[in-house]
């Protein structure tokens, strides 16, 4: 097959790109694109040309599979630079070029619609535009460096490219990323039609002698300077060094803006090749990519049988919940032992409701009126799904399961949100134990996508299947653990911020401990992470393990924490804890806390090393335990729920990275200087014997 057809109407040639089962940038789509072109160049008298797509989408960018086994830099650039021949060739042909899109239009996809002189988009909130490489490693790596800063303007080109995050096409027709909006695909076309009959011979911006720049500041200004340094230094600060793609993007469009356009373009282009094959791009694509695609399809084509949902609760995670639920249709009711924690959480869905602005105010409030809101336990009868998001105590959640229980539904599910309890010892009060399951959620749970799955011995797989067809009709990425204290985030998460007040009383600088975190990758430092969860729920987690389990901890970073709550320093909400939140800046009073003398052996690298190990320790731990059942879920887990470093692809492909054999010997040798927190598993110790990895090398 050609991978297009073209039409024509009053010499207006519409390209239709239909390759394979979706438009991706590959050798394919190239030349489908290159040779439809040249036919629709060809045809006599032809007045302009509309690029469109035959898929749902316009094209998702670049073919992921072709890029990930490569790792030839001057291979990847050759590709690119033909790739960029054929996108100059379409906007110096001396004819009006539209890209009409159909659907979304999404990295080397959105870089296509950018060499067309005009883009329209139908006008839908499922519509996605933008240049998300940097989510994987990358940068665009087509111009979109290049000429996105002419479009909509230095310092809006930089945030997006930066920050890699896809918009809706009504919102990238405000910003100035696409050009109109149309009603539907006739109303595209005829938006398309219209404007190259109104603009015979247009010219690119970059390709004008006295190119029109949008506001803010134009490049080769004071101005223009004052704004890289002032990026650099903003990206710095967010990223401490971290992540090497955002940092190319900045140097790409700087370039570009000293260079001719031609010359800016092989810049992106050697940037992009290196990245490319480098092996952050290799970890972070593996993981972000396809260990994520894998991820999502978990629950797909289940059905979870929930028409009524309640929500045990009423706090920030069971608000959340209910207006989640509510918003994939269900009916809800969310039950509270307060009144005016249900005030709080009727405004909170109000809240959540009126920033869905591809929604109207009446489909808002067709949500919210599905919410019930009581004190009482009657309006629960009749409810195919429980969630329990109450205080975590044994005790209190067993009364409560037997309270509930006989109101439900027949064949409902009953569901306990518990971040740290076995599923197992919540189930002795259940009656229907083959239906209770646990459905680990994050805060905040709106945008938190992850869903940990607890799945204990007793409980059947139907249950465990309509929980994942749950977790999907609410946008979730289910993961599926064994039951077990703390299960697997919780353990990580524990041993995270564990490791950061240990070090923190052995008398390291707490400024440069939280930086080693944040430069090694960590989304949060692990005192201002603890400040956020509060100190007294995490020294009550501590004590909950050591109640259940029998197993507690002899730390003198625990003690540090009990004497921040002694003070009434016990986090963000009160306003204080390792951090003063007015200033959000370490509390200088933290060193007066510490009786251990600075330790001689310290600095950046050796708290980074400490702090990724403790956790790489617990993970040795969870997989002994026989908690993980994929290994893929390790990465997924650790990265979208705990927010563990990105650029390492998580847990294991850091493991990979280091070499399992130095790895274990390094463990062995911590563990004797400071602790057995360090050693690791007899899993690990085995792999290291055989020189096993986790994942293929690339």
């Amino acid at each position: 097959m050609s991978g297009y057809t073209i039409t024509t109407d009053d010499r207006i040639v519409t390209l239709t790109l239909k390759v394979a089962r979706v438009n991706a940038i590959n050798a394919e789509f190239a030349t489908a694109l290159s040779n439809g072109f040249d036919a629709a160049r060809a045809v006599e008298g032809v007045r302009g040309v509309i690029i469109t797509s035959g898929h749902r989408d316009f094209c998702v960018g670049a073919d992921i599979n072709m890029i990930f086994p490569l790792r030839d830099p001057e291979a990847v650039y050759a590709q690119c630079r033909d790739l960029n021949a054929l996108l100059r060739k379409i906007e110096t042909s001396g004819v009006p070029v539209v890209a009409a899109l159909n659907g979304s239009a999404l990295g080397g996809g959105y870089e296509l619609a950018l060499a067309c002189h005009h883009r329209v988009a139908i006008n839908s909130g499922r519509l996605m535009i933008g240049l998300p490489e940097v989510s994987l490693g990358l940068i665009p790596g087509a111009g979109g460096t290049q000429r996105l800063p002419y479009v909509i303007g230095l310092q809006p080109a930089m945030e997006h490219m930066a920050a890699g995050q896809p918009v809706r096409a009504p919102k990238a027709a405000r910003m100035g990323m696409i050009d109109a909006l149309a009603d539907d695909a006739d109303d595209l076309i005829a938006r398309a039609t219209a404007w190259i009959n109104d603009n015979p011979s247009p010219t690119q911006p970059w390709d004008q002698k006295k190119p029109k720049w949008p506001g803010g500041a134009r490049p080769k200004t004071p101005q223009a300077m004052q704004l890289f340094v002032g990026a650099s230094a903003f990206l710095y600060k967010k990223t401490a060094g971290a992540m090497a793609a955002p940092e190319a993007v900045l140097r790409a469009v700087y370039e570009g803006t000293q260079l001719s356009f031609d010359r800016g373009l092989e810049v992106e282009s050697r940037l992009f090749a290196r990245l490319a094959t480098g092996d952050q791009s290799k970890d972070m694509i593996r993981t972000l990519w396809f260990h994520r695609t894998a991820a999502e399809k978990v629950g797909v084509g289940l059905e979870h049988h929930v028409s009524k949902v309640t929500v045990l609760g009423a706090g920030m995670m069971g608000a959340g919940l209910g207006f989640l639920s509510a918003k994939a249709g269900c009916e809800v009711v969310l039950k509270d032992i307060q009144a005016e924690q249900l005030d709080a959480a009727r405004e909170h869905c109000a809240k959540q409701a009126r920033r869905l602005r591809h929604l109207d105010a009446e489909a808002q409030d067709a949500i919210l009126n599905r919410i019930t809101y009581t004190l009482e336990n009657e309006p629960i009868r009749g409810s195919d799904l429980v969630i329990e998001a109450i205080v975590e105590n044994l005790d209190v959640k067993h009364r409560v399961i037997r309270e509930v229980e006989p109101l439900l539904a027949e064949g409902a599910i009953f569901a306990s949100n518990t971040s740290a309890i076995p599923i197992a010892r919540l189930a002795e009060a259940s009656q229907h134990k083959d239906r209770f399951i646990g459905l680990h959620f994050f805060s905040p749970v709106e945008k938190m996508p992850l869903l940990e799955v607890i799945q204990p011995p007793d409980c059947s797989d139907e249950t465990l299947h309509r929980a994942l067809a749950f977790g999907k009709a609410i946008k979730k990425t289910n993961i599926v653990v064994n039951d077990g204290y703390g299960f697997y985030t919780t353990r990580l998460f524990s041993a995270y911020i564990l490791e950061g007040c240990q070090l923190l009383a052995e008398g390291h600088d707490p400024a440069v401990l939280e930086y080693a975190a944040r430069s090694a990758g960590m989304a949060m430092p692990p005192l201002k992470v603890f400040d956020e969860v509060t100190l007294t729920l995490g020294v009550h987690a501590f004590e909950t393990r050591e109640t259940i389990t029998g197993e507690g901890f002899d730390l003198a970073g625990l003690d540090l924490v009990r004497k921040l709550v002694d003070l009434g320093r016990t986090g963000k909400s009160a306003g204080k804890g390792f951090y003063d939140w007015d200033t959000r800046t370490l509390w200088s009073g933290l060193r007066d806390l510490v009786t251990a003398e600075p330790p001689a052996e310290t600095g950046l690298e050796h708290l980074q090393r400490r702090l990724m190990i403790a956790q790489i320790a617990e993970v040795g731990r969870v997989l002994a335990d026989g908690i993980i059942r994929d290994h893929k879920d390790v990465e997924i887990g650790a990265i979208f729920g705990l927010g563990f470093a990105p650029n390492t692809g998580g847990p294991l492909a850091w493991i990979d990275r280091q070499g399992i054999r130095p790895l274990v010997a390094e463990m062995q040798q911590l563990a004797e200087d400071y602790g057995d927190r360090y050693a690791p598993s007899q899993t690990f110790i085995d792999m290291a014997e055989r020189g096993e990895r986790f994942w293929d090398p690339t």
